[in-house]
């Protein structure tokens, strides 16, 4: 099992964070952000992966400093988690439906953190979240996963279903990207190395 569990404590922070990659899909969320909560245990359920998050954040300041530290914990769990990357098929792209957003993610756990992301959001927030973090948080996973990652909304009016859109997605490729393929024979890179 490709399995992490980190910690990570700041000024700002407290995060305690367990990532099971061959999991099931079950989810303990609390980072005092109920829409950011509810974004995880999408990301969680519709990626099989097993995921445990505590954070106590500055809330009294804004729901930046947590969003970006959760994002930072989670990218070094699954870089952890993932290990030598022996096997696994590296690439997936997905479109990702919820009503009347589409959104596409492509994904390449190449060993470079490089984030595109395309997506008007039409608000500033889905009731107290900052809808700004949500490319906040990808930036912070993609620098420390190591991974490149394209977010790309193709249309959509509604700002929750956008982003749920996008979370599911991002569950989605990182599952199909992380799959062992039999055919792999050590890492897929004609280099040799990830």
């Amino acid at each position: 099992m490709r399995k992490a569990s980190l910690s990570r404590q700041t000024a700002e922070t407290d995060i305690k964070l367990a990532l099971n990659i061959d999991g099931k899909g079950t989810s303990q969320i609390d980072t005092g952000i109920g829409f950011f909560n509810h974004m995880l245990i999408l990301f969680s359920s519709h990626g099989f992966f097993d995921l445990e998050i505590d954070c106590q954040g500055d809330l009294q300041v804004d729901f930046h400093h947590s969003v970006e530290d959760v994002g930072i914990v989670l990218g070094q769990a699954f870089k952890e988690a993932i290990g030598d990357k022996k096997g696994i098929t590296r690439y997936a792209t997905e479109h990702s439906p919820m009503d009347e957003a589409l959104s596409m993610l492509s994904l390449d756990i190449s060993g470079r953190p490089y984030l595109h992301f395309n997506a008007d959001i039409p608000v500033e927030k889905v009731g107290q979240f900052d809808t700004e973090l949500v490319e906040e948080f990808f930036r912070a996973f993609v620098n420390h996963a190591g991974v490149t990652l394209h977010i790309n909304l193709l249309y959509g009016k509604n700002a929750h279903h956008i982003i749920e859109s996008i979370f599911k997605g991002f569950g989605r490729v990182l599952d199909q990207a992380t799959a062992v393929q039999d055919r792999i024979q050590g890492v897929r890179s004609t280099k040799g190395m990830l």
